[in-house]
């Protein structure tokens, strides 16, 4: 097989064989952007909010509160909340990362107040599990099928 050059985003020299950026080899300095140019939603570099995929780009992680929403239909028996006992029929289900702890909060699809699910508050020390634990509660509270 031929060799090909590698050139940066910006159309200069890229690294060589050994990982080394071939401008700094001619002791050019680097050209171009930290962020390789990457822009999400049309906004500039910096902390942008990556919707659905629970995570941010450019910026290490998210610290603030997060949360994922899920329409689900509850099998018989429903679900169980702290303020007005059983919820049935079409719900939402919202989990919500915060200050170290998640919580899984329901509502009446499209309604205005939100419940908390009885026995839904854990201590969860990265908000990188969120995806992960909002996924097991859509597994096991939602039986459209009973």
């Amino acid at each position: 097989m031929g060799e090909q050059a590698v050139t940066g985003a910006d159309g200069g020299p890229g690294p060589d064989r050994d990982g080394e950026d071939a401008g700094a080899a001619t002791g050019s300095p680097p050209s171009g952007s930290a962020t390789a140019g990457m822009t999400a939603d049309g906004a500039a570099a910096g902390q942008v909010e990556v919707p659905g995929a629970g995570m941010t780009a450019d910026a290490g992680g998210a610290t603030g509160p997060q949360s994922r929403t899920t329409d689900i239909v509850p099998g018989p028996g429903g679900v169980m909340t702290d303020e007005v006992g059983v919820v049935t029929g079409e719900l939402t289900l919202r989990t919500d990362y915060a200050d170290g702890q998640v919580t899984l909060h329901v509502q009446y699809k499209d309604a205005d107040e939100w419940y908390v699910v009885t026995g839904g508050k854990a201590p969860l020390d990265d908000a990188a599990g969120l995806d992960a634990v909002h996924s097991i509660a859509v597994g096991l509270l939602n039986r459209p099928e009973g």
